[in-house]
């Protein structure tokens, strides 16, 4: 029999059995679509993340913590940075300028609107110099600023994005924190202006965040009565991955190995390893739907089998060999395993659609990063994930969808090529 008879006698097989072949089509389509809804889904969210910290980061920097004080904690550590030690950063080789960072958590006062916020002091210049994103949107970010000057991050300017105006350029507001001293809790306010708003960022990052209020260094150090730097941001003359090392080397030098260099390329190719990782890891989840599909068609096959042993009695009767009645039942299998994938494929594509259309509409991920107010950092760069289906992800997709039903299939037409003739005429 040629391979278009084959085909043929198969897909007309599969129509004069329509509701059968729709429920094994189903568990393909099921096991299909939730590898692609998953996986795409997780490449959006991949290109996201990675587009978010490539703003938030600058590329060509490394941040300078102490061991107590790094991205993600460490051990307890007396060591402590100073502002005054970029001088000495800014002496060695490869580096272009450095900016110490000092933080404090601090209530941040209008009127009735309160809201607990980090207070970042920084050199408006050089910080402006390091990081594109820290540019106003309106009032401006003076290079040398009063003491009483503070710039704001969008969405304390604008959290809902619907022209509901919280802080404004030239608005006061109080900043205050709480000292011990003996037995008394003394609080420390501060009256400030706005002079600068930032221009919307919605991105991830160790730079300048939505949510950021930030002051000049001096006024930090004189209001928080500290010298100790949280962070020293320094900017290097190339972002190549042997400039970095090299620099990294030497600061951790300069310090006797007391301080944690971090730079945002490493971070970002850790994070993304582990993003690809957790990506296999719900796609091989997501494939056992698959396997449980797989085994739906061996079983429906061999009740199949049980059902058409005369027909096949009658087409080895006519003269079809055995790898003929074999061949028809893999082409069926291979038939209900191309729509399903294809269907699954649609399927999946749209549900991970309706997920991302969720989550930008204040989904699941709305509150997360925004420091407890509005619509901060975090909240934006989940909104704007969009699935990615990649050529590479469609034909996996239809390569398993057709290899599992094919495999599975192959028992089932191996029981039918073995028939005896004269036995499954007789059969009732």
């Amino acid at each position: 029999m040629r391979a278009r008879d084959t085909l043929s006698y198969a897909i007309g097989a599969i129509r004069l059995r329509k509701l059968r072949a729709g429920l094994t089509t189903l568990g393909i389509v099921i096991g299909i679509a939730a590898i692609v809804a998953l996986m795409s889904f997780t490449e959006g969210f991949q290109v996201a993340l990675t587009s978010q910290f490539q703003e938030g980061f600058a590329t060509d920097t490394v941040i300078v913590s102490t061991r107590s004080g790094g991205i993600f904690g460490g051990s307890p550590s007396d060591f402590s940075l100073f502002v005054n030690d970029t001088a000495l950063i800014d002496g060695l080789g490869s580096v272009q300028a450095s900016a110490a960072i000092v933080s404090k958590a601090c209530s941040v006062e209008k009127g009735d609107w309160t809201r607990t916020l980090s207070i970042s002091g920084v050199n408006f210049t050089t910080y402006k110099a390091i990081y594109s994103t820290f540019s106003p949107e309106s009032g401006e970010i003076p290079d040398k600023p009063a003491n009483d000057s503070v710039v704001v991050g969008y969405s304390l300017h604008d959290p809902y994005k619907n022209g509901t105006i919280i802080l404004n350029v030239g608005d006061s507001i109080v900043l205050s924190y709480s000292v011990r001293n003996g037995t008394k809790m003394i609080q420390l306010n501060r009256t400030m202006e706005v002079t600068g708003i930032l221009g919307e960022i919605g991105a991830f990052g160790l730079g300048p965040v939505d949510s950021g209020v930030y002051i000049p260094i001096l006024a930090a150090t004189g209001f928080f009565a500290t010298e100790d730097a949280s962070q020293i941001i320094v900017k290097l003359t190339s972002s190549d991955t042997s400039t970095i090392n090299a620099v990294s080397k030497e600061i951790e030098t300069l310090y006797n190995n007391q301080v944690t260099v971090t730079s945002p390329t490493a971070l970002l190719s850790t994070i993304s390893s582990i993003l690809g990782t957790v990506s296999l890891l719900l796609g091989g989840i997501a494939g056992i739907s698959l396997l449980v599909a797989g085994v739906g068609i061996m079983n429906i096959m061999i009740v199949s089998l049980i059902e058409r042993t005369r027909e096949i009695g009658i087409l080895k009767a006519l003269g079809a060999k055995g790898r003929t009645v074999m061949t028809i039942f893999l082409a069926e299998a291979l038939v209900v395993g191309l729509i399903g994938a294809i269907v699954g494929i649609v399927v999946g594509g749209l549900i991970a659609n309706i997920i991302s259309v969720a989550l930008a509409r204040g989904g699941g991920f709305a509150g997360i990063g925004g420091g407890g107010f509005g619509n901060g950092s975090g909240a934006a760069a989940f909104a704007v994930i969009k699935p990615v289906i990649t050529p590479y992800l469609v034909s996996m997709a239809l390569f398993f969808g057709v290899i599992v039903s094919v495999v599975f299939a192959l028992y089932p037409s191996w029981r039918a090529s073995r028939l005896v003739p004269v036995e499954a005429l007789r059969y009732e």
